[in-house]
């Protein structure tokens, strides 16, 4: 009779743990009562309790006190991860504006899919709340800001904010940070102020397309140091590229990278750091994405380990409060004076309308509140969007899984062109981020990027499977097994 019970309680747990697997029951999502699944399957309620322990001890589940079972987000890729592309670190030029200007083009109307985007969707950010922050500012005040330039550094309320919340990554005073009109324009601002034209700039690979379309316009050279989907670049690499080739400075994305979502130990990260130190190299640092991490603890940046100056600190609010607003800051260490003539030279100041309305949601409080729902609906979007392409798609589809920001990263088998694909789907109002624009030197054609930034939803599920099915298409003109 025991052994019966076991089998029974295995048995529902298995069936249960398929339907998670399958996206019956999403990440996050609570399972049905004891007494609600005892009525349904006519099992007691020991075995249905036996059932969830055991997908509880399998990691599928989680115990909510006076609550119930929840299905817990993944920790892996379901799938097997891409390896890391074969090095060629060699300085090349850049070659990406005409098709990335191309295919961004094509996501601009309400009626795309937006798989390709780089951002969460509006219900997971704060706006009502944003809203009733810019009503309550006196109308003297906002008269104000319309009347007047403010200083070239920025708001000194949301610079005191920044320096505040940054307590710990980076040991920063007011007067260190420029505001910017988003992160693009801080590393546009920083690469300008550390490097000129002919130059050659190190960057990991793939790549975010924005930094290489920048690259491209300020006619400097790149130098692509492949990195791993986990770990990102290796600092026995970075040290032999350096070495090899003239860098000027370093672009990097080194916690929850675009597009990969990798992030460099600190351990690594101190010895790239040393390395740059050592041959004088700025390294300017992305970190857009570093409040978007998924475990405990934020990881570790560049910034906090600089003791040189050498490391160009650059970040916003963008993925993570409201894209609209544009407020993004550089903490530029000795290179403050360069960043603060150009930004001069080029806007004179940035909006303070904008910025006073972030330093007030910093003030109270409200941030870092919303940063934990934030980051624990994204880790339950990226689960469901792992889960539905381990279902839909090819089954030697290789995918990335982060451990935070907001992208996976996914190879299919070489013979697929992923341009192909984007065309396709874009025919049928999907977009994805086709891998050729994340390189300047042609690789990555059968791979593609996919935002998890948006909630699950019947139309995203529809949206991948149809995708799926359109990528299964053009595995079956290669003579490719799909299964």
């Amino acid at each position: 009779m025991k052994q019966t019970i076991n089998f029974r309680y295995v048995a529902l747990a298995d069936e249960i743990q398929k339907n998670i697997m399958e996206g019956v029951f999403a990440p996050g999502e609570k399972l049905p009562s004891l007494r609600k699944l005892r009525t349904h399957l006519g099992l007691s309620v020991s075995t249905i309790h036996q059932a969830y322990i055991e997908l509880e001890k399998r990691g599928r589940v989680e115990a909510r006190e006076k609550s119930g079972f929840y299905v817990m987000a993944l920790e892996t890729s379901p799938l097997g991860k891409p390896p890391r592309e074969k090095e060629d670190a060699r300085p090349s030029r850049v070659k990406v504006n005409e098709l990335a200007q191309t295919i961004l083009s094509d996501l601009q109307s309400d009626k795309i899919l937006q798989l390709g985007a780089a951002m969460p969707s509006k219900e997971l950010m704060p706006i009502k709340q944003l809203s009733r922050i810019m009503k309550s500012i006196p109308m003297e005040e906002l008269e104000g800001c319309m009347a007047n330039y403010d200083l070239c550094a920025g708001f000194i309320g949301l610079r005191e904010a920044l320096a505040k919340r940054m307590l710990g990554y980076a040991w920063v005073t007011p007067d260190d940070i420029i505001t910017t009109n988003g992160c693009l324009e801080a590393v546009s601002l920083c690469l300008r102020a550390v490097a000129s034209p002919g130059d050659t700039i190190l960057v990991e690979s793939p790549v975010f397309h924005c930094f290489l379309q920048l690259i491209e316009d300020l006619n400097m050279y790149v130098v692509e140091l492949p990195g791993c989907s986990d770990t990102g670049i290796d600092p026995i690499r970075f040290e032999t590229a350096v070495s090899s080739n003239r860098i000027k400075a370093c672009l990097l994305n080194p916690n929850f990278q675009n597009p990969l979502g990798s992030v460099i130990s600190i351990e690594n990260k101190e010895a790239i750091l040393a390395i740059a130190n050592a041959w004088r190299i700025p390294i300017i640092e992305d970190d857009i994405y570093g409040d978007l991490y998924f475990g405990d603890k934020r990881p570790s940046t560049f910034k906090s380990m600089d003791t040189q100056g050498l490391v160009l600190y650059c970040s916003s609010f963008s993925k993570t409060l409201a894209p609209g607003l544009r407020t993004g800051w550089t903490i530029p260490g000795r290179f403050r004076d360069q960043v603060i003539r150009i930004k001069l030279n080029t806007q004179l100041s940035t909006p303070n309308i904008n910025h006073r309305i972030v330093s007030r949601f910093l003030d109270a409080g409200a941030y870092d509140r919303h940063l934990r729902k934030l980051r624990n609906q994204i880790k339950n979007q990226a689960s469901a969007m792992a889960m539905a392409v381990a279902n839909h798609f090819p089954a030697d589809t290789q995918t990335t899984f982060p451990k935070g920001g907001m992208f996976i990263w996914i190879a299919l088998n070489k013979k697929i062109d992923a341009m192909i694909i984007y065309q396709r789907a874009y025919e049928q109002n999907i977009s994805i981020l086709p891998g050729v624009i994340c390189s300047s030197s042609d690789r990555y054609r059968n791979c593609l990027r996919i935002n998890c930034g948006f909630k699950w939803s019947p139309r995203l599920e529809q949206g991948i499977s149809l995708l799926g099915r359109l990528i299964k298409e053009e595995y079956k003109k290669n003579a490719l097994p799909v299964e």
